[in-house]
């Protein structure tokens, strides 16, 4: 089957959480093109810059790539790396979280069965 994904964003202060899970497939290069063209000129540079999430040796050495890069592309455009891109979620269960007192929560979750299929809503037990 298709790869999956599952993602959460929790507000604390809001005492809020939506859940959502389902089928993963690649952006079109234009369109990583346009996402990564709308960043700053740095936060581009700092795409070239980065081994995302390898180990950092020091500072310094992040900051010499940056540098690097900075000289590289001069006043011309940067463009998107060929490892720079993105994901997308297609969901087929999304979940509303909101914190209520003695953990009694609201849980209301709406699912699919497939992507073309039509949205079901259901209320959960905390």
């Amino acid at each position: 089957g298709a790869p999956k994904a599952a993602l959460t964003f929790y507000w604390k202060s809001l005492q809020r959480q939506v859940r959502a899970r389902g089928t993963v497939e690649p952006v079109a290069a234009e369109e990583a093109d346009a996402y990564f063209a709308s960043r700053s000129r740095m936060a581009q540079i700092g795409a070239w810059a980065s081994k995302q999430s390898a180990a950092l040796e020091s500072r310094m050495a992040l900051e010499k790539a940056i540098a690097r890069f900075t000289a590289k592309f001069g006043i011309s455009t940067v463009p998107r790396p060929q490892f720079w891109s993105g994901y997308r979620v297609k969901p087929i269960e999304i979940e509303f979280w909101q914190e209520r007192l003695y953990r009694l929560h609201d849980r209301i979750v709406f699912r699919r069965a497939a992507l073309e299929a039509p949205w079901n809503k259901a209320r959960l037990y905390p």
